[in-house]
């Protein structure tokens, strides 16, 4: 099957079957989506949900935040992965808000990925979320996907997410982005895939070249 096919058969599946994809972070302005996106970094949505209305609640605004000590932020994510160098980023990112985009989360992705904590997938997610930016976000479940429904052969999160922009039309890369991801999260798992539940068995090509059963 030709790429561009894939594309199309992948886009009408999806289209057809989960005609609702957005995040799962929970938010209320862009700002909150930032800290949440930050503290999803190898954990689950689940759980980053269980802390932020309190880190929300506390920190309403990024000056708010830019003035926290790292001991008050530690406190709030320390069952979180990773919460000394969260909790550090969190703080710079709120600081560069404040002294560098006049506490305004900004739109354009090289921006975005000028604070602390704040990689390309961060960027692309906030790019395309908050500003409906036609840019695709590629995480773990993104990367495994794509490379196992037969959309890249990308080794890098970068050639994938290349591979993805110019496969999907540009008013669906936001959507696509959510698409795999929570494909991914629920149904092409990392260990256990549930291929036999899979619409996109049929045109996968993994399962197609593997002939795989569960």
């Amino acid at each position: 099957m030709e790429t561009a096919e894939r594309f199309a058969r992948v886009t009408d599946w999806f289209s057809a079957n989960m005609e609702t994809a957005e995040t799962e972070l929970h938010y209320d302005t862009p700002f909150h989506l930032l800290i949440a996106v930050i503290l999803s970094a190898q954990c689950t949505d689940r759980r980053v949900n269980m802390h932020t209305p309190q880190i929300f609640t506390r920190f309403p605004e990024p000056s708010d935040l830019a003035s926290a000590s790292f001991e008050e932020v530690y406190e709030l994510i320390r069952s979180i992965s990773f919460p000394n160098n969260k909790a550090k980023h969190l703080i710079g990112m709120a600081q560069k808000l404040v002294s560098d985009f006049n506490g305004i989360v900004p739109s354009e992705t090289y921006e975005l990925e000028t604070l602390p904590g704040v990689g390309r997938k961060t960027a692309n997610v906030i790019a395309s979320v908050i500003y409906d930016k036609p840019v695709i976000a590629v995480d773990t479940h993104v990367f495994r996907v794509s490379r196992r429904i037969g959309l890249s052969d990308g080794s890098t999160p970068e050639a994938v997410e290349k591979d993805l922009t110019k496969g999907f039309a540009e008013e669906l890369r936001g959507k696509a982005h959510h698409w795999l991801i929570l494909h991914g999260r629920y149904i092409c798992t990392a260990r256990k895939p549930k291929c036999p539940e899979c619409g996109l068995k049929d045109f996968c090509r993994e399962y197609v070249s593997n002939n795989l059963v569960l």
